[in-house]
């Protein structure tokens, strides 16, 4: 079932996270869920926030960019309460980054891109890999959604106040998007 992503300033967006455990209620469904969403929404990543659940749960496809970006060739994992080390051996690099929680904007965010990952597949198996590039920038963004953080809280201050209006109408709940969304509570 296609779920509706919840829209920048909706309160779920900015909570941390709690770990889940193997008998989270009906969590294949959700995992099944959430990748159909994803695809229904043309996104490479889904946060459970993004559909309103404040747990630690990520599901990224970055198959469809692996022309322009190799490294995401074979990159489709379930994380299940991942945790992450950003490795800054090499210089950060800024890249256009969107989210499907902020539609309409994308803006330059400076990364690293070399990460050290765990976590727990869908089967509760655990994993510890690296990832390098375009691959590791999706896994932080993905990753900051479990902190309580958009990718807009790492854009240049004067940047940021440039877009200040457009965050606002967001958070206003005036959203136009080619897919089902849900907006901050009215106050």
């Amino acid at each position: 079932m296609v779920l509706p992503i919840y829209v920048y300033g909706h309160p779920v967006l900015r909570e941390e996270t709690e770990d889940i455990e193997k008998d989270y209620p009906e969590l294949p469904k959700l995992i099944e869920d959430m990748y159909e969403t994803m695809y229904a929404t043309d996104g490479v990543g889904l946060a459970a926030p993004q559909i309103g659940k404040s747990i630690s749960v990520v599901v990224i496809d970055g198959t469809p960019l692996a022309d322009s970006f190799p490294e995401c060739k074979d990159l489709k994992l379930t994380l299940i309460n991942p945790e992450l080390e950003v490795i800054e051996d090499e210089p950060a690099v800024t890249r256009e980054e969107g989210c499907l929680s902020l539609p309409g904007l994308s803006e330059p965010v400076k990364r690293f891109e070399h990460v050290r990952l765990n976590w727990l597949d869908e089967n509760f198996e655990e994993h510890e890999k690296e990832f390098k590039g375009f691959a590791s920038r999706i896994i932080q963004h993905e990753f900051d959604h479990l902190l309580g953080t958009v990718y807009t809280d790492r854009v240049a201050p004067l940047r940021r106040s440039l877009i200040r209006t457009k965050l606002n109408n967001l958070a206003k709940g005036k959203v136009r998007c080619g897919y089902r969304v849900k907006t901050a509570p009215s106050k």
